[in-house]
């Protein structure tokens, strides 16, 4: 008796247990099917919008309005001075922050002192070149317009049609939602460096997305006539990639037609200035050696129900250890971390030895050239300056390169504080020459005092930055939102920082 009553026990728990398993493997059939599907969120052309794409992506569409946390300004100016003095001259001496999330790509850019306070389509300072990572209305943009259309003219020509901040289309087809190459000058870029884009497999796009945006270039200016036969200029954004992606492979390149970003206002070195070679840096790394990319640690699986997707918060695998690095580090949350941070330590020692080295050369040689020195007897020290301070810059323009790759980075902050030493032991003796002996450099130990030396009058770019978002910025919105290219209630939640009062 007892032993057919155990029998009818287990018989039924087993009935139960294989009845919720079917039903759960249905219920994950049904989800896999519905994240799978390949509905278009348009027909044809790109959807900008990004909140289009919740309905087909609704989960990918939740972690990605996550990226509005990461809302904190960083001023790198105030905490590092030596850059007002490095980029004197330049506009990142004006204001320069931490990258923040997606969500504030075009807060930033708008905000930032670097793009002026321009009061209509054809005035300010930057090109229209400067939106290119900014917004999927570029690629929309560039569909609608042309690719070099696009590329002329100034920045506040295209205000009130670059208006949703990096989200789907910079990376996935409108139609299909499969990963894809929206920048043309990419695709350029890697033919020019040997590669064919159709042997690209799913895991090198994965990075190739994101190298879209974090990769080193420069505006080539070419000449085009447009539709109606007019000779005109387009800046166009390119990657220095025809002899290489390394640091040294990119100076070969701007040296060989003697390319510059500015002339240093204080030492009137001829400048390179390296944007963000997040990709390149990374490509020498352990990670990208073991065939890991971009998204497996910035975007890590995540599991909702029987669904599994890229988590669409990107941002520092710091803030989310446990599925970013535990899944190969075998070791405690507050181990790795305390590793990282201690190695971070270290390099920034190293990064602030040389910034201080680096910007004495500046100092001194705007001494020099006040004494009298000559362009000849300058020649020899402004190009190591020159090539001291972009090795310096590619090394961490990036943010994140001491993570993609340490050892190339520590290797090349070696390089650039050891090059900036021969400047400043080159210029001693050219000081010495015109009787200026244990010469001691201007006091730069303050965001103040730096921008002070570099010539940034920083009330007076407030001021007109001020005034340009009270007026021209705000119409911008107001026209995007009228005209439905943007939806204002994104905005309502999406708090309003700079680097300095509002």
């Amino acid at each position: 008796m007892k032993r057919n009553t155990v029998i009818l026990i287990v018989g039924i728990v087993a009935i139960a247990f294989m009845s919720y398993m079917l039903l759960s493997i249905g219920t994950k059939k049904s989800e896999k099917m519905l994240i799978n599907a390949s509905t278009p969120i348009v027909k044809e052309g790109i959807e900008a919008r990004n909140d289009r794409w919740a309905k087909t992506y609704p989960r990918q569409f939740d972690s990605w309005k996550k990226t509005k946390k990461s809302s904190e300004i960083i001023d790198l100016v105030k905490k590092y001075p030596q850059l007002a003095i490095l980029w004197a001259g330049y506009g990142f001496s004006k204001d320069y922050n931490a990258p923040r999330g997606h969500s504030f790509a075009l807060q930033s850019n708008r905000n930032t002192l670097r793009t002026g306070a321009p009061t209509g389509a054809n005035t300010g300072p930057m090109p229209m070149s400067c939106w290119s990572c900014k917004s999927p209305d570029v690629a929309r943009l560039m569909e609608k317009e042309g690719e070099k259309e696009f590329f002329t003219g100034k920045w506040a020509r295209a205000g009130s049609e670059i208006v949703n901040p990096i989200g789907c289309a910079d990376c996935h087809n409108s139609q299909t939602g499969e990963l894809q190459l929206s920048r043309p000058y990419l695709k350029r870029a890697l033919v020019s460096s040997g590669r064919k884009l159709e042997d690209i497999t799913y895991q090198e796009m994965r990075s190739l997305a994101c190298a879209q945006c974090h990769s080193e270039y420069y505006f080539l200016k070419t000449p085009y006539k447009d539709k109606k036969g007019v000779q005109k200029t387009a800046a166009v954004v390119t990657f220095p990639w025809e002899k290489g992606l390394s640091a040294e492979n990119m100076e070969d390149y701007y040296n060989s037609f003697g390319f510059k970003d500015w002339t240093h206002k204080l030492s009137k070195v001829p400048m390179l200035k390296a944007q963000h070679p997040g990709y390149e840096i990374f490509t020498t790394g352990i990670h990208y050696k073991r065939n890991l990319s971009c998204a497996d640690c910035h975007m890590p699986y995540t599991q909702e129900g029987g669904v599994k997707f890229s988590d669409h918060q990107i941002q520092s695998p710091l803030n989310n250890i446990a599925n970013s690095c535990l899944t190969c580090h075998r070791q405690s949350e507050a181990e790795f971390k305390s590793i990282v941070e201690e190695k971070l330590k270290r390099k920034d020692q190293l990064n602030v030895l040389t910034m201080n080295n680096l910007a004495g050369a500046h100092l001194m040689a705007k001494k020099a050239y006040e004494k009298g020195a000559t362009n000849a007897e300058m020649t020899k020290v402004t190009e190591t300056i020159r090539s001291s301070q972009w090795i310096w810059d590619y090394s961490i323009a990036s943010h994140g390169s001491f993570f993609h790759a340490p050892e190339e980075t520590l290797r090349l902050l070696a390089v650039a504080n050891d090059k900036a030493q021969q400047a400043r032991l080159e210029l001693t003796g050219i000081l010495a020459k015109y009787g200026i002996l244990n010469y001691k450099v201007p006091d730069f130990s303050t965001k103040e005092k730096a921008q002070k030396l570099a010539g940034v009058n920083l009330n007076k770019l407030v001021k007109e930055k001020l005034s340009f978002k009270s007026k021209l910025m705000s119409d911008w919105i107001d026209k995007a939102s009228k005209e439905g290219r943007l939806n204002k209630e994104y905005l309502k939640g999406l708090p309003d920082k700079a680097s300095y009062p509002q």
